[in-house]
C-alpha cells in the first residue's frame, strides 16, 4: 500500500506562555526505506505501551485513575471551550437538536465523566483473577486466569464521554487504547485526551496508554480495522451503519455491540393511581431524559388491560417534550389521530430523537415476542406487580427494574427495607444476577436484575 508524506502534529504543554504549540515532524523511515504510516506509528506507541500496562499493579492503575479523574474537572473550562467548537460547527451543519445533545458537555457532564473514572478505580481488579481450576485424571492442572488483551482500538461516534469512559475501562483491565472518535466531536476529544495524558504524567505513568486518532479522514479508519498484529481487538460504538461496516471490513477481531432499540413493556398487574403515575414517570424519563443515548427507549409495548387508562396519561406526559407518538391500531383508537401509524419501520428504528412507537399487546408473551424480533439485546424494562412476569422476562435474556415505593411516614424505613429487595434477589439468584444494586431514588429504592449466565 502506498501511503504519502505528510505532515503530522504533537500538541505539546509549554512552560510559558500558551498551552500548546504544535511541532511538526514528517513520517519516518522503517528499515527497509518505506514510509511508515500514521496508523502504524501510533500503533507501535500503543504496543509498547500495552507491555507496560500489563506489568501496573491494582494500587498503580487506582492511582492513575484518580489522577486522570482531577485532572479533568481541573481543565474542566478548556474541555468546555472546546466542545462548543464542535457544537457551533454541528449547527451550522444543520445537526439536528437531539444528536447535538450526544455531542454535549456540561460542567454536570464532565463532572460524571471523573466520577466515572473514580467508580472505576473502585471496582475489584480483574486482572489475574482466577476463574476456574481443574485437575485431569494424569494430575495436569488447567486453569482459566484473566489477562490482560493488549491493544484495545475503539471506534465511535459524536458523544465525547465516551473517550474518558473507554480510557478508564481499558487502563483498570491492563490495557492501552486506540481512540478514533467521530469528526464531529474532534476538538471536544482532543482536550478529554490531554487531560487524561497530564493526569498520566503527573503519576509517572506511560502516557500512550491511551492515543488518539486525530487524522479525521476515513481511510485512517479503514486502515485501522486492518491493522492485525498490531490492534489486538477491535470494539466498534455507534450506529448499526458503522458497527456492521466494521464486523464486515474488519480483520482484526471484533467485539460487536448493539444499537439501542429498547423498550418498556408495563404488564396487566398495576394496582391504582400510584401504579400508573409510576409506569407514566419510568416512561416519560426513559424517552425523555436524553433521548440520543442508546439506553433510551424507543418502543412502548402496553397489556390491553390496562392500555384505556395508562396511555393518554403517557401521552400527556410525552407531549410536555413534543414527543411524536407512532401507535399501532389499537393506540390510534384510544388516543386519535394525532398518533401517526406505526409500521416495520418504525418498530425497528432507534430514533435517538424525541420519538417513540406504541403497540398494545394482549399478554406478556406476545410483548417478549415483539421485543425479540424488533430488538437489540441492548435494555429492555417491565413495569408489574407480578413475580412470575418477571421471571419469565428475565428467562427471555431481559432485564427487570424492580422499586419499592414508600408514602408518608414510610419514608422513615427506607434504609431497613433494602432487605426486601435483596430477599427478592435471593428468591431469583437461579435464574437473574444483580446488575445495579438497591438504590434509594427519590421516594423509591430501585433494584435491576439482569438474566443469570
Amino acid at each position: 500500500m502506498q501511503y504519502r508524506i505528510r505532515d503530522l502534529y504533537w500538541e505539546m504543554r509549554l512552560q510559558t506562555g500558551s498551552r500548546y504549540d504544535k511541532i511538526g515532524f514528517n513520517q519516518k523511515l522503517k528499515g527497509d526505506g518505506m514510509m511508515e504510516s500514521y496508523m502504524q506509528m501510533l500503533a507501535k506507541r500503543s504496543k509498547d505501551a500495552s507491555r507496560s500496562a500489563a506489568k501496573l499493579g491494582t494500587a498503580d492503575k487506582n492511582r492513575g485513575l484518580l489522577a486522570v479523574a482531577d485532572e479533568l474537572v481541573a481543565e474542566q473550562q478548556l474541555i468546555l471551550d472546546a466542545n462548543a467548537k464542535d457544537i457551533e460547527a454541528a449547527k451550522k451543519k444543520g445537526v439536528k437538536q437531539s444528536l447535538i445533545d450526544r455531542l454535549e458537555l456540561s460542567e454536570r457532564r464532565i463532572a460524571d465523566m471523573a466520577e466515572g473514572l473514580r467508580q472505576i478505580a473502585a471496582l475489584d481488579d480483574p486482572v489475574g483473577e482466577v476463574l476456574s481450576m481443574k485437575t485431569r485424571p494424569n494430575g495436569l492442572r488447567i486453569g482459566q486466569k484473566r489477562v490482560p488483551l493488549g491493544v484495545v482500538g475503539i471506534i465511535y461516534e459524536s458523544r465525547p464521554n465516551v473517550t474518558a469512559d473507554a480510557f478508564g475501562l481499558c487502563f483498570k483491565t491492563g490495557n492501552s487504547v486506540i481512540l478514533r472518535g467521530g469528526s464531529d466531536a474532534i476538538y471536544s476529544n482532543q482536550a478529554i485526551v490531554h487531560a487524561v495524558k497530564d493526569g498520566l504524567r503527573k503519576e509517572k505513568l506511560n502516557q500512550d496508554l491511551i492515543i488518539l486518532v486525530e487524522d479525521t479522514d476515513r481511510k485512517v479508519v479503514n486502515e485501522m480495522m486492518k491493522m492485525h498484529g498490531w490492534i489486538d481487538v477491535l470494539i466498534p460504538r455507534g450506529g448499526a451503519g458503522l458497527i456492521q461496516a466494521v464486523v464486515k471490513q474488519a480483520t482484526v477481531p471484533v467485539i460487536e455491540t448493539g444499537v439501542g432499540n429498547c423498550h418498556v413493556y408495563v404488564d396487566s398487574c398495576l394496582d391504582g393511581d400510584a401504579d400508573y403515575e409510576m409506569a407514566v414517570r419510568i416512561i416519560d424519563n426513559a424517552k425523555t431524559q436524553r433521548p440520543s443515548v442508546c439506553n433510551a427507549i424507543e418502543g412502548l409495548l402496553v397489556h390491553e388491560a390496562v392500555a384505556e387508562k395508562l396511555l393518554p396519561m403517557v401521552q400527556k406526559a410525552l407531549a410536555v417534550h413534543n414527543v411524536t407518538i407512532y401507535g399501532c391500531e389499537k393506540t390510534r383508537a384510544i388516543l386519535g389521530d394525532s398518533v401517526l401509524p406505526a409500521t416495520e419501520t418504525e418498530y425497528a428504528t432507534e430514533f435517538l430523537d424525541y420519538k417513540i412507537s406504541v403497540k398494545v399487546v394482549s399478554d406478556l408473551e406476545e410483548a417478549i415476542a415483539h421485543i425479540t424480533k424488533y430488538g437489540t439485546k441492548h435494555s429492555e424494562c417491565i413495569v408489574t406487580r407480578s413475580l412470575n412476569a418477571a421471571k419469565k422476562f428475565l428467562a427471555k435474556g431481559n432485564k427487570v427494574k424492580i422499586t419499592l415505593r414508600f408514602r408518608g411516614r414510610e419514608m422513615a424505613h427506607m434504609n431497613s427495607s433494602k432487605h426486601i429487595l435483596d430477599d427478592l434477589a435471593e428468591q431469583l439468584s437461579d435464574i437473574a444476577v444483580v446488575e445495579k444494586a438497591p438504590k434509594i431514588e427519590g421516594r423509591s429504592i430501585g433494584m435491576v436484575l439482569a438474566e443469570k449466565r
